[in-house]
């Protein structure tokens, strides 16, 4: 159903019904194993993005680029905040310890959000809101830039958090 999906959406696009298509899931873990290769590739992939996010997504979402060959712009993130900027984990973390300089000025929901965009690596990042400012506040954090080796490292500990977990 996923390939005919595909190339229905790519017909759509060929015919200019629509300027391109892309892919939406929250969890995606059960996509590799329903593409098929002679399938189109979409556009874009959109998949939640962020620190709540578990490390079987963020190894699904770096997999499927791969195997279509998405490039990072390709690739958009959602919902970093989990679905509540206010959650009390925002007042016990402290996702500034993912910038290069931890120091920053960034508030703690500024640096979740660029953190966002390096878990799984995204070119964009969908947030819902109705504050105008909130999304001014989001938007200045990005030019803030983001520590690989820490992002790597949480990585690892996500992923030998998991292999400690029964299935």
């Amino acid at each position: 159903m996923l390939a005919q999906a595909c190339a229905t959406l790519d017909d759509a696009t060929a015919q200019g019904l629509c300027r391109s298509w892309g892919i939406s899931s929250w969890d995606p873990s059960s996509l590799p194993n329903l593409i098929d290769p002679t399938a189109p590739k979409p556009s874009v992939l959109m998949v939640r993005a962020g620190l709540l996010v578990g490390i079987r997504t963020l190894d699904t979402a770096d997999d499927l680029a791969t195997r279509w060959g998405l490039p990072a712009d390709s690739m958009w993130g959602m919902s970093p905040f989990g679905g509540d900027a206010t959650d009390p984990v925002w007042e016990k973390l402290d996702p500034r310890v993912f910038l290069r300089n931890p120091r920053s000025s960034l508030s703690r929901p500024q640096a979740a959000f660029r953190a966002a965009y390096h878990l799984p690596r995204v070119g964009s990042v969908a947030v819902g809101s109705d504050d105008s400012d909130h999304l001014r506040e989001l938007l200045a954090a990005l030019d803030c830039p983001v520590d690989d080796q820490v992002v790597s490292e949480y990585r690892d500990l996500l992923l030998g958090r998991a292999s400690r977990q029964p299935a």
